[in-house]
């Protein structure tokens, strides 16, 4: 009995870890191409980093919420925890490459876009758990 406990924990963290790091892997992807087009547009156009700065806060939000929806999706259970906990992680390892690399912490507002990508990666979390349980229901 014991030892089934341990297996099934073992098994559980595994599969928490590997949809946090999809997740991660998929936000992280997502800006890396995100931007690459942004970057291109702003070199080859005249359009100006000031008149983009909403468009890339909204492509943050989908990033954001697509890692969520892709660690819940991988996990199958506690959408809210498995998206929140990827929020955080991608907000912290931004921090320590700010504070690492720049000599900078968060500023209030920075602060303030990190609550929020956590909550959006939380509502990730929690329909990709929904969209992936109904699917396996109707199999």
């Amino acid at each position: 009995m014991i030892r089934q406990l341990k297996e099934e924990s073992t098994i559980e963290s595994k599969s928490f870890g590997t949809a946090i790091l999809y997740g991660l892997i998929f936000i992280f992807l997502f800006a890396i191409v995100s931007s690459t087009i942004f970057s291109l547009i702003l070199k080859f156009t005249s359009v100006r980093e000031n008149s983009l700065q909403y468009v890339i806060t909204a492509i943050s939000f989908i990033g954001l919420f697509g890692g969520g929806f892709l660690s819940g999706g991988k996990r199958k259970q506690k959408g809210w925890l498995i998206g929140g906990l990827t929020g955080l992680i991608y907000s912290f390892i931004v921090l320590l490459s700010q504070y690492l690399g720049y000599d900078r912490l968060f500023d209030i507002e920075q602060f303030i876009y990190h609550v929020c990508y956590t909550l959006i990666a939380m509502m990730g979390g929690i329909l990709g758990v929904n969209i992936a349980t109904n699917n396996s229901r109707t199999v």
